[in-house]
């Protein structure tokens, strides 16, 4: 059984995306697709960490305060 990258999801994805909409020009995509990706990611990451946020913060690679802030924009706190 192969396992697909994250990489070919995310652009399965897209094309798929880009098949639906049709003649429609597609706009704010890179916003959208960051917006689509980055809330699981919180959960997944928080979820692994227990809940813990300076630890969830180093596994991401990002200041705790960063974490937080994202955390709030995504109602996971």
């Amino acid at each position: 059984m192969s396992k697909e990258s994250i990489e070919d999801v995310v652009k399965k994805s897209l094309e798929k995306y880009f098949r639906d909409l049709g003649e429609q020009l597609p706009t704010n995509v890179y916003d959208m697709v960051l917006a689509t990706v980055e809330k699981p990611v919180f959960e997944t990451v928080m979820a692994r960490a227990e809940g813990n946020q300076s630890q969830a913060a180093e596994i991401l690679g990002i200041n705790r305060n960063t974490l937080r802030k994202k955390l709030q924009q995504h109602g996971l706190l």
